[in-house]
């Protein structure tokens, strides 16, 4: 299961780093939209997918409500699961 949360969180990173750099400045640049709905899509469910396993393993790892709330920040910052990964998740598959 925390091999599953790895390749979300991955996912997730992935996802947030095509819609800044690769489709937003399509959609603003070149009046693209297209990609943009269809990343923004596939990064809205791997987002929340990221966030409800976030809380399922709070438990499972024995997280504090501080470390979730770190892992829950670095859906939002680019970069931030990747980070996390290294952090949190490394070694525990």
């Amino acid at each position: 299961m925390i091999k599953a949360f790895q390749i979300i969180s991955i996912l997730e990173g992935i996802s947030l780093l095509l819609i800044l750099f690769v489709t937003m400045p399509l959609k603003y640049i070149f009046e693209m939209g297209m990609p943009n709905q269809i990343i923004g899509m596939a990064h809205g469910v791997l987002f929340l997918v990221y966030v409800v396993m976030a809380i399922v393993f709070k438990t499972e790892l024995n997280w504090n409500f501080k470390t979730l709330l770190i892992v829950l920040a670095c859906s939002i910052i680019p970069f931030g699961t990747f980070w996390m990964d290294k952090k949190y998740l490394a070694g525990k598959a």
